[in-house]
């Protein structure tokens, strides 16, 4: 079964390795509509903060004369919002550009919470990127052919082996599958989840 996955896994990964480390649902946060127990208020309540610090986060670039992605200091961050939650991922410079981010985001209306995983950036090391990327991709399969999974509920970054998972989760048992799934990737050195409950949510899809 494993040789099985690994193997859909380098097919995946060659039809999407274009997208880079992450794979994004509707709404940017890893999480299709159909599928999204939010109510649809609160799917476009984390869509409207999520474009507005996207947007507050290229303002910061443009005061700093930075527009360019090919700029070496170019600053490459993700952000996910999930039920209000604010999740902060990538690379920079300099570590005041981190407490910045982090500023910008904890002033986005409508915020809960902030976790913010943006690190300093590092040489970048294609090896290791193509590494992360087959993490993704082979985890990715592994969710979409376990029928106890919602595959569509969850976001995947990997950075330097490490799996960050965001996310909503059925039940209890489903969270802890997901985990499990990610921890049997080969060669993965930690599984990093930020995944809510349905019962964790504040208004629910009816």
């Amino acid at each position: 079964m494993k040789n099985r996955i690994i193997l859909i896994s380098l097919i995946f990964l060659i039809f999407t390795g274009c997208v880079g480390l992450s794979s994004k649902g509707i709404f940017g946060t890893g999480v299709s509509i159909a599928f999204d127990p939010r109510s649809l208020g609160t799917q476009i309540d984390d869509s409207v903060m999520q474009k507005n610090l996207a947007a507050r986060v290229i303002l910061l670039e443009v005061a700093k004369g930075i527009g360019n992605p090919n700029d070496k200091n170019y600053i490459y961050v993700r952000t996910r919002v999930l039920d209000g939650r604010i999740f902060l991922t990538g690379r920079v410079d300099d570590p005041e550009e981190i407490l910045q981010i982090t500023k910008l985001a904890w002033e986005t209306k409508g915020v809960r919470s902030v976790k913010n995983d943006i690190k300093l950036r590092e040489d970048f090391n294609f090896q290791q990127s193509a590494k992360d990327l087959l993490i993704t991709s082979q985890l990715r399969t592994a969710l979409i052919f376990n029928k106890k999974i919602k595959s569509t509920n969850y976001q995947i970054d990997t950075y330097k082996k490490k799996i960050f998972i965001y996310g909503i989760s059925l039940t209890a048992e489903e969270k802890k599958e997901v985990i499990s799934q990610a921890k049997e990737i080969p060669d993965v050195k930690d599984v990093i989840v930020s995944i809510a409950l349905v019962e964790d949510l504040r208004i629910q899809k009816n």
